[in-house]
Protein backbone atom coordinates (compact mmCIF):
# COMPACT_ATOMS: atom_id res chain seq x y z
CA UNK A 1 0.00 0.00 0.00
CA UNK A 2 0.88 3.85 -0.89
CA UNK A 3 1.95 5.69 2.20
CA UNK A 4 -0.71 8.06 3.53
CA UNK A 5 -0.62 11.42 2.22
CA UNK A 6 -1.12 14.98 4.30
CA UNK A 7 -0.80 18.40 2.97
CA UNK A 8 -0.20 20.76 5.50
CA UNK A 9 -0.64 24.90 5.57
CA UNK A 10 -3.57 24.77 3.20
CA UNK A 11 -5.27 28.36 3.26
CA UNK A 12 -6.84 29.00 -0.24
CA UNK A 13 -9.88 27.17 -2.32
CA UNK A 14 -7.55 26.46 -4.89
CA UNK A 15 -4.83 24.89 -3.12
CA UNK A 16 -7.30 22.68 -1.31
CA UNK A 17 -9.10 21.72 -4.48
CA UNK A 18 -5.69 20.76 -5.88
CA UNK A 19 -5.23 18.69 -3.01
CA UNK A 20 -8.72 16.77 -3.43
CA UNK A 21 -7.87 15.99 -6.80
CA UNK A 22 -4.76 14.58 -6.11
CA UNK A 23 -6.60 12.69 -3.58
CA UNK A 24 -4.22 13.12 -0.54
CA UNK A 25 -5.84 11.68 2.87
CA UNK A 26 -5.61 14.34 5.27
CA UNK A 27 -5.08 18.47 5.14
CA UNK A 28 -4.03 20.25 7.67
CA UNK A 29 -5.02 24.10 8.79
CA UNK A 30 -2.56 25.83 10.36
CA UNK A 31 -4.00 27.97 13.77
CA UNK A 32 -0.46 29.08 14.61
CA UNK A 33 -0.65 32.57 14.05
CA UNK A 34 3.38 33.50 13.56
CA UNK A 35 3.21 31.03 10.57
CA UNK A 36 2.68 32.60 6.94
CA UNK A 37 0.22 29.63 6.37
CA UNK A 38 -1.87 30.51 9.68
CA UNK A 39 -5.74 30.51 8.86
CA UNK A 40 -8.24 32.35 11.60
CA UNK A 41 -11.28 30.04 12.22
CA UNK A 42 -13.42 31.63 10.40
CA UNK A 43 -11.15 31.03 6.50
CA UNK A 44 -10.42 27.46 8.47
CA UNK A 45 -15.09 26.73 8.42
CA UNK A 46 -15.10 27.87 4.82
CA UNK A 47 -12.17 25.47 3.53
CA UNK A 48 -13.81 22.98 5.81
CA UNK A 49 -16.98 23.69 4.22
CA UNK A 50 -15.61 23.29 0.57
CA UNK A 51 -13.81 20.13 1.42
CA UNK A 52 -16.83 18.17 3.47
CA UNK A 53 -16.22 14.74 3.77
CA UNK A 54 -14.20 13.92 1.09
CA UNK A 55 -10.92 14.02 3.20
CA UNK A 56 -9.75 14.16 7.09
CA UNK A 57 -9.16 17.65 8.45
CA UNK A 58 -6.13 18.03 11.12
CA UNK A 59 -5.75 21.08 13.14
CA UNK A 60 -1.90 22.25 13.63
CA UNK A 61 -1.56 24.26 16.78
CA UNK A 62 1.87 25.12 19.08
CA UNK A 63 1.27 25.10 23.21
CA UNK A 64 -2.53 26.83 22.49
CA UNK A 65 -5.02 26.85 24.97
CA UNK A 66 -8.47 25.26 25.32
CA UNK A 67 -10.06 28.48 24.09
CA UNK A 68 -8.29 28.21 20.64
CA UNK A 69 -8.70 24.07 20.84
CA UNK A 70 -12.51 24.61 20.96
CA UNK A 71 -12.90 27.67 18.40
CA UNK A 72 -11.05 25.71 15.69
CA UNK A 73 -11.99 22.56 16.08
CA UNK A 74 -15.82 23.62 15.73
CA UNK A 75 -14.63 25.91 12.65
CA UNK A 76 -12.49 24.10 11.36
CA UNK A 77 -14.99 20.26 11.31
CA UNK A 78 -11.45 18.65 12.88
CA UNK A 79 -10.78 15.33 12.68
CA UNK A 80 -7.59 15.24 14.60
CA UNK A 81 -5.54 17.62 16.77
CA UNK A 82 -2.08 18.02 16.01
CA UNK A 83 0.60 19.76 18.82
CA UNK A 84 3.64 21.28 17.08
CA UNK A 85 4.96 22.99 20.56
CA UNK A 86 6.55 21.78 23.78
CA UNK A 87 3.27 19.96 25.18
CA UNK A 88 4.35 16.92 27.11
CA UNK A 89 2.21 13.87 27.41
CA UNK A 90 0.23 14.62 30.21
CA UNK A 91 -1.45 17.67 28.00
CA UNK A 92 -1.76 16.01 25.04
CA UNK A 93 -3.61 13.00 26.94
CA UNK A 94 -5.98 15.98 28.28
CA UNK A 95 -6.37 18.08 25.14
CA UNK A 96 -7.57 14.16 23.53
CA UNK A 97 -10.24 13.62 26.63
CA UNK A 98 -11.04 17.17 26.90
CA UNK A 99 -12.19 17.24 23.27
CA UNK A 100 -12.79 13.97 21.87
CA UNK A 101 -10.25 13.78 18.95
CA UNK A 102 -7.38 11.58 18.06
CA UNK A 103 -3.94 13.55 19.50
CA UNK A 104 -0.83 13.71 16.72
CA UNK A 105 2.21 14.69 18.62
CA UNK A 106 5.21 16.07 16.60
CA UNK A 107 8.54 15.06 17.74
CA UNK A 108 11.76 17.32 16.25
CA UNK A 109 14.88 15.03 14.96
CA UNK A 110 17.65 15.60 15.47
CA UNK A 111 19.51 12.46 16.68
CA UNK A 112 18.53 8.94 18.11
CA UNK A 113 17.51 10.05 21.46
CA UNK A 114 14.56 12.66 19.81
CA UNK A 115 13.29 9.45 18.05
CA UNK A 116 13.40 7.55 21.46
CA UNK A 117 11.22 10.35 23.00
CA UNK A 118 8.26 9.30 20.90
CA UNK A 119 7.89 6.12 23.68
CA UNK A 120 6.73 8.85 26.42
CA UNK A 121 3.91 9.15 24.08
CA UNK A 122 2.64 6.08 23.49
CA UNK A 123 -0.28 6.01 26.06
CA UNK A 124 -1.52 10.24 25.33
CA UNK A 125 -1.56 10.58 21.53
CA UNK A 126 -2.63 8.69 18.92
CA UNK A 127 -0.22 9.64 16.29
CA UNK A 128 3.46 10.43 16.37
CA UNK A 129 4.84 12.95 13.46
CA UNK A 130 8.59 12.84 13.04
CA UNK A 131 9.94 16.15 12.22
CA UNK A 132 13.14 18.21 11.35
CA UNK A 133 14.22 20.16 14.45
CA UNK A 134 14.41 23.47 13.61
CA UNK A 135 17.14 25.81 15.24
CA UNK A 136 17.19 26.73 18.61
CA UNK A 137 16.50 30.61 17.75
CA UNK A 138 13.82 29.81 14.61
CA UNK A 139 10.71 31.72 14.31
CA UNK A 140 8.99 28.51 13.74
CA UNK A 141 8.75 25.12 14.77
CA UNK A 142 8.21 23.52 11.58
CA UNK A 143 7.28 24.14 7.81
CA UNK A 144 11.39 25.15 6.99
CA UNK A 145 11.90 22.76 4.61
CA UNK A 146 14.28 21.00 6.74
CA UNK A 147 15.07 17.47 6.39
CA UNK A 148 16.65 15.03 9.16
CA UNK A 149 18.55 11.74 8.32
CA UNK A 150 15.92 9.55 7.82
CA UNK A 151 18.20 6.24 8.80
CA UNK A 152 17.50 7.38 12.11
CA UNK A 153 14.03 5.78 11.64
CA UNK A 154 15.38 2.48 9.71
CA UNK A 155 13.72 0.10 11.25
CA UNK A 156 11.70 1.59 13.52
CA UNK A 157 9.38 -0.30 15.64
CA UNK A 158 7.25 2.51 16.88
CA UNK A 159 4.25 0.90 19.18
CA UNK A 160 2.13 4.20 17.60
CA UNK A 161 1.41 5.45 13.92
CA UNK A 162 3.77 7.75 12.63
CA UNK A 163 4.53 9.12 9.87
CA UNK A 164 7.63 11.90 8.74
CA UNK A 165 7.87 15.26 7.89
CA UNK A 166 10.81 17.60 6.98
CA UNK A 167 11.88 19.24 3.41
CA UNK A 168 10.19 16.02 1.76
CA UNK A 169 8.61 17.00 -2.00
CA UNK A 170 7.87 15.43 -5.30
CA UNK A 171 12.09 14.71 -5.98
CA UNK A 172 12.91 13.12 -2.87
CA UNK A 173 9.66 11.50 -1.31
CA UNK A 174 10.04 8.30 -2.82
CA UNK A 175 13.59 7.82 -1.64
CA UNK A 176 12.32 8.82 1.79
CA UNK A 177 9.59 6.43 1.91
CA UNK A 178 12.06 4.11 0.77
CA UNK A 179 14.58 4.70 3.72
CA UNK A 180 12.13 5.07 6.51
CA UNK A 181 9.08 2.65 5.60
CA UNK A 182 7.12 5.80 6.88
CA UNK A 183 3.11 4.79 6.67
CA UNK A 184 2.52 8.82 5.99
CA UNK A 185 4.62 11.53 4.70
CA UNK A 186 3.50 15.35 5.31
CA UNK A 187 4.60 17.89 3.50
CA UNK A 188 4.11 21.82 3.50
CA UNK A 189 6.85 24.07 2.49
CA UNK A 190 7.93 21.39 -0.03
CA UNK A 191 5.04 22.21 -2.34
CA UNK A 192 5.33 25.84 -2.27
CA UNK A 193 6.65 28.27 -4.15
CA UNK A 194 7.56 30.88 -1.91
CA UNK A 195 6.52 30.40 1.92
CA UNK A 196 2.73 29.80 2.94
CA UNK A 197 2.27 29.87 -1.53
CA UNK A 198 1.20 26.46 -2.46
CA UNK A 199 1.66 25.34 -5.53
CA UNK A 200 -1.07 23.67 -7.31
CA UNK A 201 0.99 21.82 -9.87
CA UNK A 202 3.74 20.84 -6.76
CA UNK A 203 0.36 19.29 -4.97
CA UNK A 204 -0.49 17.61 -7.88
CA UNK A 205 3.38 16.23 -8.25
CA UNK A 206 4.17 15.73 -4.79
CA UNK A 207 1.04 13.18 -4.45
CA UNK A 208 2.05 11.61 -7.63
CA UNK A 209 5.77 10.99 -6.63
CA UNK A 210 3.95 9.09 -3.40
CA UNK A 211 2.03 6.86 -5.39
CA UNK A 212 4.02 5.97 -7.84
Amino acid sequence: MPAAIKICGISTPETLDAVLAARAEYVGFNFFPPSPRHVDPAAAAGLAQRAGDRIAKVGVFVDPDDVLLAEAVTAGRLDAIQLHGDEPARRCAEVRSRFGLPVWKVIPVANAADVSRAISYHDAADFILFDAKTPKDAALPGGMGLRFDWSLLSGLKAATSWGLAGGLTAGNVAEAIAATGAPMVDTSSGVESGPGEKDVMKITEFCAAVRA
